[in-house]
């Protein structure tokens, strides 16, 4: 999505970028906090993030902590004024620190081997 946001706005196409990101209903974001966005990619998620503040929801799935989301948004000021967006008037749902992947993986090779 940031990669998009960055091509439309070299394209002279961001506001209807984000317009069209501002038009869905709920915009699901997964893997937030996995890489580091530059200030100009993480200025314009904050760009669509503001633009759906308090009209549309947004979904975020993250296996990092907000504390940890500095990584991603190394400015300081910005990944606090992020987590505020997200934050206010929303519900936060944490499901645990195992990866959903590893511990159905995990599980299937707890199986017992079905005799074929």
């Amino acid at each position: 999505m940031v990669n998009e946001l960055v091509e439309a706005a070299d394209e002279k196409q961001l506001n209807k970028t984000i317009a069209r990101y501002g038009r869905v209903d709920l915009l699901c974001i997964d893997e937030l906090g996995y890489m580091e966005l530059d200030r100009h990619g993480a200025e314009l998620l904050f760009q669509v993030l503001t633009g759906r503040e308090e009209t549309n929801s947004v979904a975020i799935a993250s296996n990092e902590s907000f504390g940890g989301w500095t990584k991603t948004f190394t400015d300081p000021r910005l990944c606090a004024a992020i987590v505020d967006r997200l934050t206010f008037n929303g519900t936060i749902i944490e499901t645990g620190t195992d990866f959903y992947r590893l511990a159905s993986t995990r599980a299937r090779a707890e199986e017992p081997a079905k005799a074929g």
